[in-house]
């Protein structure tokens, strides 16, 4: 990390919204909420199993990319990083997991803590935290979407309830690389 601080032009700007990648476990495209108020980024997550792994803690679970749908539906294996609690903005304190993750964002792939949760009631799968946003971005609370983008096609897949994106498998499953 640099001594001298970042200044507005050697950030990139990011809406309160955007679409990230998580490409180390084929997640091409997933819609994420930049919130300022949280500490570390969080994913959320169906069916979480902790089981070991060579003695060390793991957790396999499920990352649906498109809202309001389960289709292509990606399964995923990994160490647990930590656990932590975490304060909702609600108040409420919760235990989670936390794992290692590549996150794209404005076509930069940057490693990032995040929690796993179940976030039903929530409107995006997966919150941008200030530890990814540290120093690199500049977020305009008024904009949307200033990054990279899905083709159209995926774009209007994800508004609709239960379609397919086309061209897609509806299971995947991606492991860690060290259990190669």
């Amino acid at each position: 990390m640099s001594t001298h601080p970042i200044t507005p032009d050697e950030q990139t700007l990011v809406g309160w919204r955007e679409w990230v990648g998580l490409p180390g476990v084929g997640v091409e495209w997933l819609k994420a909420k930049i919130d300022t108020g949280a500490q570390t980024s969080s994913l959320h997550a169906f069916g979480l199993k902790e089981f070991e792994r060579d003695g060390a803690p793991w957790v396999r679970f499920q990352v649906h990319p498109w809202q309001r749908s389960a289709d292509d539906a990606v399964t995923v294996e990994l160490p647990v990083h930590d656990r932590r609690r975490v304060r909702s903005s609600s108040g409420h304190t919760e235990k989670r997991i936390v794992v290692m993750l590549d996150v794209r964002l404005h076509g930069r792939i940057l490693p990032a803590e995040v929690t796993l949760t179940r976030r039903d009631a929530m409107g995006f799968r997966m919150l941008v935290g200030r530890e990814l946003l540290s120093g690199d971005f500049l977020v305009d609370s008024a904009a949307s979407f200033l990054g990279d983008r899905p083709p159209r096609e995926v774009r209007r897949a994800n508004k609709r309830v239960g379609e397919r994106v086309p061209e897609k498998t509806s299971r995947r499953t991606f492991r860690h690389p060290a259990e190669d």
